[in-house]
């Protein structure tokens, strides 16, 4: 009972606002929050971007220009040099040498008071020389007074990221005080066994050494070495896998559904196909129809490159669950891509007899009250829609599979929404952007894996090439060429309307001047602000050859395929992540003929964009390029942090840190294996702490017990 108190107590205290601690106040609580700092969490997990190493005091003629350098002297004399801009100059001295310090801002009276001749001083700041006098001097230096016969020791002080009216001292003094409250209700929360394993320092010593560093080497905290840095970077990734650990080990033991996996609407489905599965959609398809026969609800990721044929392995399941007697959800982030996966199903399982609707924000009152009764009644057995699906007065009569498309876009512990639609379904979760093993094992830790790693056969080259500005008739002339073959193509812009922030052309601005540029071939525009019937029409149009170049946005991105397309050509090209041009590069090449993908960027683009889009140059390998992404970008960017439900790890770098986070894993499944719902008295402190992140919503199994 006293460990459950005295983790309450830290808790409580981490909550607190960070106003309320001693020396804060309302004023600096508002600088504070445009760090974002609302807690004293918050505060304490502000870590330092870098250290001053002051542990070595330095003779004055040990000093050398162009380093920083902490020494103790005596004030030997001052004055007030005059001139444009007056300068107050204190001369220090030891028994080796002087340095002059300079201020250019000053308090006359203030500085006189304190910089008496004979006062000790460590000093601290850029050593310089001074090439008129033949002197060091130090300007602006940080200066500290000492007693009389006070001993002198270095330290090494934190640097603190800043924000405008918050200077380092207050920032420093904010967080001295922290700790010191901290220290007093510390208590640690890690199982012991886990710290000693992994040989790593209680919470309170790790934060303290952190920001204080007395025994630690400030480039090891910098090189993120430092055991105790590990210990927070160790705790972060351990909490989420913990969390992933207790989800899958729930879903291993739901009871689903057992589909029939071998009924006459797989069979024919399999007869209709107008090409040939490739083997690695054969060996999903078959992990899949293992799943979906066996008791328990299927969990299931399916991943692949673009173009690999993803679809078509979903709508192999689609039949299944429709074969068993059963309805289908397909969920998709866009209305675009809704309306795509719609078409398609429309063309694929129509013909078969399953009926297919779509649920988006955009239908009449009238068509979403027939979508509605029709999945009441059971009447219709698929349904594929954006977030409406999700809303509270949409039923189903029996929801056997759920089938999210895009699953980084929605989140990662939210998709109990759908499921509790029908009674455990099977869930299949597909992504068409290639997710590097690192954030696999953070995003998807909960669900079994498929990769389609092998691309139908057919599948052309694309040759993908940097432009720039001047070259654009030359991608004028080619596109044409391509048009006049009897090929069509695209054009991509970044934005719909103009901006007079970002100096970039739009899709409504250039629409006018492209149809003009490619008279007499018909060009069509297509953006997400069109109405459904609108954007179906276009892509309709474009499909069957009435449309020969599609001006659009990026709602092309994914689900499209128009074999006949050959030129893909992106404007402001350094505007997109490597990823989103791929995916935007997977629109072509789906037919017999080769293809061009075109990135059109500035005449002078930035050494940087240009490093990043010769990846594009150099593979179609959508694996190499997430990696590359990531790395760029970041996993925040990479996947939107938002809509990514990637959770907002303060200490941990998913790039930096993958063996830790291998480690944590580990940890995290073993653990849960020999204690599934935490009731041990010694993980008591996890579980907390787990329920406080939030981590466990959507864990309905678990009780406090």
């Amino acid at each position: 009972m006293g460990e459950q108190q005295d983790l309450k107590r830290l808790l409580e205290y981490l909550d607190r606002p960070v106003q309320y601690l001693k020396g804060v106040g309302p004023k600096k609580a508002r600088l504070l929050k445009k760090l974002g700092i609302s807690t004293i969490e918050d505060l304490l997990f502000l870590l330092p971007r870098d250290y001053e190493d002051r542990r070595r005091i330095l003779p004055i003629s040990q000093l050398k220009p162009g380093t920083k350098a902490l020494f103790e002297a005596q004030v030997w004399s001052t004055r007030i040099i005059r001139g444009k801009t007056p300068i107050f100059e204190v001369i220090f001295k030891d028994a080796t040498g002087i340095v002059k310090g300079k201020w250019f801002h000053f308090r006359q009276e203030h500085m006189e008071k304190a910089y008496q001749p004979g006062k000790r001083a460590l000093v601290f700041g850029d050593i310089q020389l001074n090439r008129y006098e033949y002197c060091l001097e130090v300007i602006h230096p940080q200066v500290e007074f000492l007693q009389e016969g006070q001993k002198v020791k270095g330290h090494v002080l934190p640097i603190y990221p800043l924000t405008e009216g918050m200077g380092q001292r207050d920032l420093q003094k904010i967080q001295v005080q922290a700790l010191r409250e901290l220290r007093e209700v510390a208590t640690e929360y890690l199982p012991n066994e886990i710290l000693s394993t992994k040989g790593l320092p209680p919470f309170y010593r790790a934060l303290r050494e952190i920001h204080y560093p007395t025994r630690e080497d400030p480039q090891r905290l910098k090189n993120r070495t430092s055991p105790f840095l590990q210990r927070l970077i160790f705790e972060e990734f351990f909490f989420f896998q913990l969390a992933l650990a207790m989800k899958r080990g729930v879903t291993k033991k739901e009871q689903g559904i057992s589909f029939q996996v071998d009924g006459p609407l797989f069979h024919k489905l399999l007869r209709s196909l107008p090409f040939q599965l490739t083997d690695a959609q054969k060996r999903v398809i078959e992990e899949i129809r293992r799943d979906m026969a066996s008791p328990h609800a299927m969990n299931r990721l399916l991943q692949g490159d673009v173009g690999c044929g993803k679809t078509i392995v979903a709508f192999m399941a689609i039949a299944m669950a429709v074969d068993s007697g059963h309805q289908v959800a397909l969920m998709a982030p866009t209305e675009v891509l809704a309306e795509q996966h719609f078409f398609g199903m429309r063309d694929m399982l129509a013909p078969l007899g399953i009926k297919v609707a779509i649920l988006v924000s955009g239908l009449s009152k009238r068509e979403r009250a027939l979508v509605l009764r029709g999945l009441a009644s059971g009447a219709l057995e698929v349904v594929v829609g954006t977030h409406a699906i999700i809303q509270e007065d949409v039923e189903f009569k029996s929801l056997g599979l759920v089938i999210i498309d895009e699953q980084h876009r929605f989140g990662v512990l939210q998709r109990a929404s759908l499921r509790k639609k029908g009674i455990q379904p099977d869930l299949l979760v597909m992504t068409a952007t290639p997710i590097p093993r690192t954030l696999a094992l953070t995003l998807y830790g909960d669900l079994e894996v498929s990769s389609i790693d092998e691309m139908p056969k057919g599948r052309q080259h694309i040759k993908t090439k940097i432009v720039r500005e001047y070259q654009r008739e030359k991608v004028y002339q080619l596109i044409k060429r391509e048009l006049a073959a009897g090929h069509q193509a695209y054009i991509v812009y970044p934005l719909i309307e103009e901006s007079e922030k970002l100096q970039l052309p739009s899709v409504l601005e250039m629409y006018p001047k492209i149809a003009q540029a490619f008279t007499p071939y018909k060009v069509g525009l297509l953006h997400g602000r069109m109405s459904r019937e609108e954007k179906e029409k276009v892509m309709r149009d474009f499909k069957e050859g009435y449309i020969h170049l599609l001006v659009s946005t990026t709602v092309i991105e994914v689900g499209i395929d128009v074999p006949n397309a050959t030129v893909m050509m992106i404007e402001g090209a350094e505007r997109f992540g490597l990823s989103q041009l791929h995916q935007l590069r997977g629109r072509v090449g789906r037919g017999r003929h080769a293809s061009h993908c075109l990135l059109m960027v500035s005449n002078r683009p930035s050494p940087a964009s240009r490093a990043r889009l010769r990846v594009m140059e150099e593979t179609t390998d959508g694996f190499r390029i997430a990696e590359e992404d990531l790395k760029i970008r970041g996993p925040g960017d990479f996947l939107g942090v938002r809509q990514s439900g990637l959770p907002p790890f303060k200490v941990a770098d998913l790039l930096r840190d993958t063996p830790l986070l291998q480690e944590a894993r580990q940890v995290a499944f073993e653990l849960v294996d020999k204690d599934p719902k935490l009731k041990d008295p010694k993980h008591r402190g996890i579980y907390e702490i787990l329920t406080r992140k939030g981590y466990l919503k959507g864990l309905e199994f678990i009780d406090a017990g």
